[in-house]
């Protein structure tokens, strides 16, 4: 199974330059429209900024400082529609120079041009490696200081040391097309920590499926890694997001058919959160189905919620898939899913994600 880092995916491991323009330069804008030509034409003309109209290829290039290009492309946006802005392609050139054949593949859309502007703090980021992973106990539902695995939380790192929330960098990763670098980051650091640890129990590692186009060369290094610091394949479980899963069957079985191959276990997060959960049990059979917490969310006082997961419940057994509730945080909640047959739970009741993973204690459960 191990295999040469050398030889992963070029597409998750390349990161782009990081766009630091503070001299002078043209931004040029293809407009997709005559009307937005026209509105971006008399817009500029009523700010008074200098910029060079070309008609015949709805182009206009603005001469601008690089250290306002940001505020500028905000300024543009905000006179255009969402579609409009989508649909116009944008350039920076420093200097006085045109366009070359060489910064065409830099051409992008107008959103994708702003969010780069903004985005030098996660090419730093993942450059430098300051992403890390916060460790949440999952335990028995029977007996909650028994702890069957962790689940490795993605978190990044400031320059010193306060944490960034996955959010923040997930959404930004999307909007700057820096997914497949980001999901790649978390997963490498959720083994190499684990092992920096000293975990011995099973790790759950999510994973963006749209942040894989192809197992063989994306989770290469990844595979790699796990065996090269000697982490038994068994006790590691990848998480599919139910609620952001690719629309490609195909595309997730061959995630899957990869990853148990290389004889990993295979969960389904989120059970609950999406409208495919029967279809991807189906198409996926997972070892393991998490139920999302908003179905967990107060589920002793919803009929509803209750009715649902007792009939998840009742599938899970019939098929030998094992259960974790996620998002605990009650007792009347872990009193519920422990007389309804789940198998594992996880949430703040029991321990909160840090790092190291703090030990569960008895308390009252």
């Amino acid at each position: 199974m191990s295999q040469s880092v050398s030889k992963s995916c070029e597409r998750c491991e390349a990161l782009p330059e990081k766009l630091e323009l503070e001299g002078p330069g043209r931004l040029f804008l293809w407009l997709p429209l005559g009307h937005s030509y026209g509105k971006l034409v008399r817009q500029l003309g009523d700010s008074g900024r200098q910029y060079q109209a070309m008609p015949g290829a709805r182009c206009v290039a603005v001469r601008l400082e690089g250290a306002h290009l940001s505020a500028f492309v905000a300024d543009v946006m905000g006179a255009l529609t969402g579609e409009e802005s989508r649909a116009t392609r944008a350039l920076f050139v420093e200097g006085d120079g045109e366009p070359g054949l060489g910064d065409f593949p830099r051409v992008g859309s107008l959103p994708q041009l702003f969010t780069l502007t903004r985005s030098g703090w996660l090419v730093d980021m993942l450059a430098e490696k300051r992403v890390t992973s916060h460790y949440q106990p999952i335990v028995h539902a029977k007996d909650t200081r028994q702890v069957f695995a962790y689940e490795a939380l993605l978190r990044g790192l400031e320059p010193d040391g306060s944490l960034v929330s996955p959010g923040r960098m997930l959404t930004l990763a999307r909007d700057a097309d820096l997914l497949f670098q980001l999901d790649l980051a978390a997963r490498l650091s959720a083994v190499r920590e684990a092992s920096r640890l000293g975990l011995k129990v099973p790790i759950f590692i999510n994973f963006t499926p749209t942040a894989i186009y192809d197992p063989a060369y994306c989770l290469r290094s990844t595979v790699a890694a796990i065996a090269e610091l000697g982490i038994p394949a068994s006790n590691v479980v990848f998480e599919i997001i139910e609620s952001d899963h690719t629309p490609d069957a195909n595309h997730l079985k061959s995630l899957i058919a990869y990853y148990r191959k290389a004889g990993f276990r295979v969960a389904l997060d989120d059970l609950g959160a999406g409208y495919s959960s029967l279809n991807l049990i189906h198409q996926l059979r997972p070892d393991i189905m998490k139920l999302d917490m908003e179905l967990i969310r107060g589920i002793h006082q919803d009929l509803y919620k209750a009715s649902i997961t007792e009939k998840l419940l009742e599938l899970a057994l019939k098929l030998g898939i094992l259960t974790v509730a996620e998002g605990i945080e009650t007792p009347e909640e872990l009193r519920w899913v422990r007389e309804h047959g789940v198998d594992f739970v996880q949430g703040y009741l029991i321990a909160k994600p840090t790092s190291p993973p703090v030990m569960v204690t008895p308390h009252f459960y």
